[in-house]
């Protein structure tokens, strides 16, 4: 049993550099794509990613806000599983929060980029695995 979820979650989720996001799409499959690891989080409840406007994963998500996120640590086989919804923020708060030098690469409008948006994530529960074992909380 984690002693001290917040912390013993939040450095597996820190040395990430990637994470797995899950969807459903309108046919009710689930899809998962790697995205870069979130640009900032609160605890381990909140989650802020960078992405295209015009990916297939926004227009699903404005469908269908329901989402999982995955972080793996493959060193010592142990990995977190989050559960939870995502909100599309196009708003230029939002976006300038998150907005880092270089990001032009991705995004070439810069913060007013059209093609560029945040991702919110919020987790109601999740999964842990870790030691051949699971350890299932709410938040």
């Amino acid at each position: 049993m984690m002693r001290n979820k917040e912390q013993t979650l939040g450095n597996l989720i820190d040395k990430c550099k990637t994470a797995y996001i899950s969807y459903v799409d309108t046919e009710g499959y689930p899809i998962t794509k790697a995205m870069l690891a979130p640009r900032e989080r609160d605890g381990i409840k909140e989650f802020y990613f960078t992405t295209n406007t015009s990916s297939n994963k926004v227009n699903y998500f404005k469908e269908n806000p329901k989402a999982s996120i995955y972080f793996v640590d493959n060193r010592f086989f142990r990995g977190c599983s989050l559960v939870g919804t995502i909100e599309v923020l196009e708003d230029q708060a939002s976006k300038k929060r998150i907005w880092r030098e270089g990001d032009t690469m991705y995004y070439p409008g810069g913060v007013s980029d059209p093609d560029y948006c945040v991702l919110k994530f919020t987790a109601s529960k999740g999964r842990y695995y870790s030691n051949f074992s699971n350890e299932d909380f709410t938040l």
